[in-house]
């Protein structure tokens, strides 16, 4: 029962983001007429296409922009992390000098 609740979402999520490219699909196209006089005259149809067009390309490069943020965001995380354990490691480690200097050990 739980398998097919989470098939369907995952099934209506993935038709959802299908009918929403599809819509973006059909506005790439180019529509506009040729004119008597042989030259292309915008019509709303188009003016519509070139505005889904750019909302596509601004949702995209939003996107990417996000995504390498994102990783960059776990490199520098990770670096960090390996920084903080080498200072952890560098704490603990026995110094040798240290003891014999302090007179701890001979």
């Amino acid at each position: 029962m739980i398998r097919y609740e989470i098939w369907g979402r995952s099934l209506s999520f993935l038709l959802l983001l299908a009918t929403i490219s599809l819509q973006f699909i059909s506005g790439l196209g180019d529509d506009s007429l040729p004119a008597k006089n042989g030259t292309r005259t915008e019509t709303p149809s188009s003016s519509k296409n070139k505005t889904g067009q750019t909302v596509l390309f601004v949702l995209l490069g939003i996107g990417c922009a996000a995504a390498v943020g994102f990783f960059l965001f776990k490199y520098w995380q990770k670096k960090k992390r390996e920084e903080q354990h080498a200072r952890l490691l560098k704490l603990f480690e026995e110094d040798d000098e240290l003891e014999v200097e302090l007179g701890l050990r001979d």
